[in-house]
């Protein structure tokens, strides 16, 4: 899940950091939650050519993300402070996590593309995963997970990284990442559950 909160151009985005230093540790332990990754791009930087506030969430638990937008203790606040913007959601796949993480990850890459109508969908799943796991193993990426949205048949694949990373692909976007909340990480699905064998 993410959502996109454009600021203006000449706005200061201190008041966006100074924001997540008060305020993202209130996430630390949300039940449900695998990662929220607090991020922002900053106009002029990484290529960015507008002021974001961009948080991203892989949810261990649908019913941690309902209660999240739908009890008042979490998106209140952000519909408070910024209006309330669109929710991007996607239906998640894998998430590949290295063993040890540095306090606050530094960068995370964002990359969405469009699934052609013919797409093998099962194919391009399994692709997207074995690179990724690829990419955390080589050290590459801290996380690295992906998911579809069916209804627009987009995937999009999320990582986070040390630093930023030396190559990002095409059309993906680098974000900075301000605090990264992590209380069932250990809980996010690590393969996609295997088809069921019609019964005899």
């Amino acid at each position: 899940m993410q959502y996109e909160i454009t600021l203006p151009a000449d706005y200061d985005m201190r008041v966006v950091r100074d924001r997540v230093a008060r305020t993202g540790h209130l996430l630390d332990r949300y039940p449900g939650l695998g990662v929220k990754a607090f991020l922002v791009r900053e106009r002029g930087i990484d290529g960015s050519s507008v002021n974001q506030y961009a948080p991203f969430y892989l949810w261990a638990d649908a019913a941690g993300a309902a209660s999240f937008l739908w009890s008042g203790t979490g998106f209140s606040a952000v519909m408070r402070d910024f209006g309330r913007p669109v929710v991007q959601t996607w239906v998640g796949g894998t998430a590949h996590q290295a063993a040890r993480w540095p306090a606050v990850p530094s960068h995370a890459v964002r990359h969405r593309s469009p699934l052609p109508t013919d797409a093998d969908l099962a194919g391009i799943a399994r692709e997207t995963d074995t690179r990724l796991a690829g990419a955390v193993e080589a050290g590459e990426a801290l996380l690295a997970a992906y998911g579809i949205d069916p209804r627009t048949w987009e995937l999009v694949t999320f990582t986070l990284h040390r630093q930023r990373p030396a190559l990002v692909p095409e059309g993906a976007e680098v974000f900075q990442v301000l605090h990264v909340s992590t209380p069932e990480r250990e809980q996010l699905p690590t393969h996609v559950a295997r088809r069921l064998e019609p019964a005899p």
